[in-house]
């Protein structure tokens, strides 16, 4: 119960800015939408009055300039032009700035102000031009506070003060509540309040007045003047019932949020650090029942068997649970993206449009915030390098207006997210003409195509002309793939020359716990992520001895590379007999794993390793055994390129 208050505001108001981010990003495609204006306004209004109460005064002071903008745009007064929009915007970074506590000089502020009241100015003339002279409403309110509003820091007069702005009004106070004297507590409030008001806003307007205390309050707001509110509703088609605006606020403002799944049901921020101390301690549990089925497994007590079994069924649906709990859907992350467009089509002269398909496919939290940078800099590349200008789309016979598409989809334990652009596509001779003359590849190098395009990914590779303030300096795509590997991913990239371009990144769900197959090599044991097993074939010993030198298995009339991990890991040992091949897949791309032994599948809770084996590609973590033992977790992207970098060679020698 000690959480810090002003924490609890920044989080507030960081929701509250991207909603304000992503209404600006919809008018600047939708200006006359009356519901998106309204919504930026109430976010406006919101952040204005929740900075003034945890004492951010500065960002209260600045908000004020954009909600009065927001407040002209609302009366038709002002249309949302594309300079107002763009002005928003850029006033929004520097009221995140303030939020959050870092730099904001106050000349910068300033500047953005100037830079508002021009497009306001600008607008304005527009937007008053056709405009009709505002019709006035008579509206009867009445309300009442509970009766710990007092104690709770809620004052009546500035809400009182608030309607009284809004137009012409007469104020009469009800009593019929109030205690005998004997039975009256000072602390509590018992007064309730009629206003007669007429005034040339609607209904809204009256209800944003109340916004910090509409779920707790009693709220009646009736119009007089019948007529006038008809129109009011044939404008603005229909007005909410206050209850209904009720929940709305309480959801934008995250005190009721609705789950976004439907249902009608409630959700409860939980600060991130609980959630990994939470997965931390299923970690541990799923380890204890790994132990506990172990020893159930080695005794011959069937009620401690019974037990282990119950253990581990509600050890997997807490495991399973936990998973869903740390979900979130990628829409969080390609939300971000639209303004980053909207920037880069400003910076780069070019129309671009950015589609997202495939927004409720769910990752792992953690996941998603390790994904931010490495989609930022593939989506700048892609603008930069891949787009053309409008006049060299035109010359190809293609729409002057680019198209960058983002895409998620799951597949099995992974989810696969795609960056596809409809531009000029990777020039593979300038690629090795590049790569060649910094020493990447010798000339007479024979590389495969997947190969060639891979080395767009070594650090400071670049085929850009000239150097932009969004690209050519090639830093950036090194950093991808290295952020890529770490989540234990793997990149893909396909080209067509003057047709477009698409990165696939394949991520795992989760970075916590997977389904393993554990095996032995010699006498170490290993786990191999099991979404990425295919099937399970012997190999014989006269296999073996027939593909010594060659390494490939005939599988359904298709040859399969593999990889002897015996030899791999140097274990010194003599092969079992009865040795096993697991096949494993990462896209197309397969690859077998001979290993002495299959002892059956395993719930891995990933540990990282140390700095020190931070660079061994090999593996990609490891995990705790139910007796103790630690087992390294097989990296199968890292070994199906093995494999592949082996197939080609033997195919180059054949």
């Amino acid at each position: 119960m000690s959480a810090d208050p002003v924490e609890i505001f920044r989080q507030e108001a960081q929701d509250l800015l991207e909603q304000i981010e992503q209404g600006l990003l919809d008018l600047a495609s939708r200006p006359d939408d009356r519901d998106t204006v309204d919504a930026v306004f109430r976010a406006l209004h919101t952040l204005k009055g929740s900075g003034a109460m945890f004492g951010f005064d500065a960002l209260a002071a600045f908000t004020h300039h954009c909600e009065s903008a927001f407040d002209q745009v609302r009366k038709g007064e002002v249309a949302a032009s594309p300079d107002l929009v763009s002005a928003v915007l850029a006033a929004q970074d520097h009221m995140r700035a303030l939020a959050e506590g870092r730099e904001a000089p106050a000349a910068e502020g300033e500047a953005l102000l100037a830079r508002l009241r021009a497009a306001v100015d600008g607008a304005g003339a527009a937007g008053v031009a056709g405009a009709i002279g505002p019709a006035m409403t008579t509206w009867r309110i009445r309300f009442s506070l509970p009766a710990d509003a007092l104690a709770n820091g809620t004052r009546p007069l500035p809400l009182l003060d608030e309607l009284r702005d809004l137009g012409e009004c007469q104020v009469t106070a009800i009593t019929d509540a109030i205690p005998p004297l004997d039975a009256l507590v000072p602390t509590e409030c018992h007064l309730a309040w009629e206003v007669v008001l007429t005034t040339e806003h609607g209904r809204s307007a009256i209800e944003d007045v109340f916004i910090f205390v509409i779920d707790d309050m009693v709220l009646d707001i009736e119009a007089l003047d019948a007529p006038a509110v008809e129109a009011e509703i044939a404008g603005d088609q229909a007005a909410p019932a206050v209850t209904e605006a009720a929940e709305v606020r309480a959801d934008s403002d995250g005190a009721d949020t609705r789950s976004a799944r439907g249902g009608g049901g409630e959700t409860v921020r939980v600060p991130a650090e609980r959630l990994d101390q939470l997965m931390d301690r299923v970690g541990e549990l799923v380890i204890a029942q790994s132990r506990l089925k172990q020893l159930a497994a080695a005794g011959t007590e069937p009620l401690l068997r019974a037990v282990s079994e119950e253990i581990e069924r509600l050890a997997a649906e807490l495991r399973d649970t936990m998973m869903i709990v740390r979900m979130v859907p990628v829409g969080q992350l390609f939300g971000r993206f639209r303004r980053l467009i909207h920037d880069l089509s400003r910076d780069t002269g070019k129309s671009i449009a950015l589609t997202l398909e495939g927004e409720a496919t769910e990752l792992d939290k953690t996941v998603i915030e390790r994904l931010a940078d490495p989609l930022v800099h593939l989506i700048r590349n892609a603008a930069d390098h891949g787009l053309e200008t409008p006049e060299q789309r035109a010359a190809a016979g293609k729409p002057s207006e680019g198209v960058i598409a983002l895409a998620a989809r799951q597949s099995g334990a992974e989810v696969i997210i795609t960056i596809t652009d409809d531009g000029r596509g990777i020039d593979r001779a300038r690629v090795r003409a590049k790569a060649e003359e910094n020493g990447l590849i010798t000339p007479d190098a024979v590389l495969s195509d997947h190969e060639l395009l891979q080395l767009i990914f070594q650090p400071g590779f670049s085929t850009a002309q000239t150097i932009t303030n969004l690209s050519g300096r090639g830093v950036g795509m090194d950093v991808v793939k290295r952020t890529i590997e770490q989540l234990r991913g793997a990149i893909e990239v396909t080209s067509r020359l003057g047709e477009g371009s698409q990165i696939a990144l394949r991520i795992p769900l989760t970075l916590a716990i997977i389904d393993g197959l554990l095996v032995r090599v010699g006498a170490a044991r290993y786990v191999i992520p099991l979404a990425a097993v295919e099937e399970c074939v012997e190999l014989s010993l006269e296999q073996d001895v027939r593909s010594t030198g060659r390494s490939v298995i005939t599988l359904r009339e298709r040859l399969v590379p593999f990889i002897r991990l015996r030899d791999l890991f140097a274990t010194g040992t003599a092969p079992d007999p009865h040795q096993k091949v697991v096949i494993v897949a990462t896209g197309q791309d397969r690859v077998g794993l001979v290993v002495d032994q299959i002892l059956g599948d395993h719930q891995t809770v990933i540990k990282s390793l140390s700095r020190f084996h931070a660079d061994v590609g090999t593996f990609s973590g490891a995990t705790i055994l139910g007796d103790g033992g630690v087992a390294l977790i097989l990296d199968v992207p890292h070994l199906v390129a093995a494999g592949q970098r082996h197939d080609a060679q033997l195919r180059a020698a054949g």
